[in-house]
């Protein structure tokens, strides 16, 4: 059994699979502390209902998307070796959002990495993940970026992203970063524009 804020069928709103329909599961728990968090509702993990992993693959298998996107909170707070292969015997995909600030559990198709400077990461993720998703919320932020990027594998897509409340001051800038930096792509949180939950 693991803690469910929430779980929902919508669009990935964001990173490499954006667009895409997507069977979110979030987990409860979170110590990394980010004071821009979208989902601060999500950090006491006793404040949300535990579910069995049956329950939770079930609820996804019943959708019509194949992607199952893991994220919370922090998810790997928890061994996610079970979600991952009651998920896999089900057919679905398997994608992860993390900080890497805990040890990878569970067998995953997609590892989104996403850093934060408020409880560094373990150095398997520079190896492990297929995106680096960097959320920038000062211009210094972008040499911060840089210092990730240059330890990730060379499969790795680097991604950097506005956070929200700063987008229209800090989009400019990063679009000028990544024209002279052709190695990073945009992320946009476009489930916000859209307003899909």
């Amino acid at each position: 059994m693991l803690p469910v804020m929430e779980s929902f069928y919508t669009l990935q709103g964001e990173g490499a699979h954006q667009g895409r329909p997507a069977y979110f599961i979030r987990l409860g728990g979170c110590d990394v502390g980010c004071h821009w968090c979208d989902v601060k509702e999500s950090w006491e993990a006793e404040k949300h209902p535990k579910m069995h992993i049956a329950e939770m693959v079930g609820k996804a298998k019943a959708e019509k998307g194949q992607i199952v996107v893991v994220t919370g909170g922090e998810p790997l707070m928890y061994d996610l070796t079970a979600l991952c292969e009651a998920l896999k015997e089900a057919g679905l995909r398997r994608h992860i959002e993390t900080s890497g600030a805990y040890p990878l559990s569970g067998a995953w198709d997609w590892i989104c990495f996403s850093p934060k400077k408020f409880k560094a990461p373990l150095p398997e993720f520079y190896e492990k993940a297929h995106e680096l998703k960097i959320v920038i919320y000062h211009k210094s932020d972008l040499l911060w970026a840089e210092e990730f990027a240059k330890q990730m594998n060379p499969d790795c897509m680097l991604l950097l992203q506005p956070e929200w409340s700063k987008s229209d001051t800090i989009l400019p800038l990063m679009i000028e970063y990544v024209k002279q930096n052709p190695h990073w792509r945009i992320s946009l949180q476009t489930h916000k524009y859209m307003q899909i939950p």
